[in-house]
């Protein structure tokens, strides 16, 4: 018995701003999250500019166990690496990592059952360097804002290192 392997599907080029429904949808697992995306689906994205994403917040996170145990909440740095997650994103390909992180303001909290709002507008891009804006919105409230997230390419080597 023979089987053939399936044509590849030839599409169109996709324009610079595009919303995505599917491609992209989940965020890759940034090591010691536990294998949890950083955020469920992308919605909008524009690579340099800008990206928008839904992360939805299940009641069935470990982490609420402990966090607290009668007022669950989602820690403020699980909500930063969904953040830096669509900012890697937002930057456009290429290997990109975390730098630093100025003027973050956690305004209400995150608990379960939450849909969270994400965007990222990048204000300075370049290859090896992007700095971009963030906020977190639950139901149209904010409950978080990043002043200055800075990304480096993974090219890029840090002071004193070779």
């Amino acid at each position: 018995m023979t089987t053939t392997a399936p044509q590849a599907a030839t599409t169109a080029p996709q324009p610079a701003t595009t919303t995505v429904p599917q491609a992209a949808a989940v965020a890759q697992a940034p090591a010691g999250t536990g294998g949890l995306p950083a955020f469920d689906r992308l919605l909008e994205l524009a690579e340099g500019e800008r990206a928008v994403a839904v992360r939805n917040v299940p009641a069935t996170l470990e982490c609420f166990t402990a966090h607290f145990p009668r007022h669950p909440v989602l820690p403020g740095v699980l909500l930063l690496e969904s953040l830096a997650a669509l900012a890697r994103t937002a930057a456009g390909p290429g290997a990109w990592r975390l730098a630093g992180v100025r003027g973050v303001r956690f305004k209400h909290f995150v608990g379960p059952g939450d849909q969270v709002h994400l965007t990222v507008e990048v204000s300075r891009h370049s290859r090896q360097r992007t700095e971009c804006r963030a906020t977190a919105r639950v139901e149209g409230r904010v409950v978080a804002t990043v002043r200055a997230l800075t990304l480096l390419s993974a090219t890029t080597t840090r002071e004193g290192t070779a």
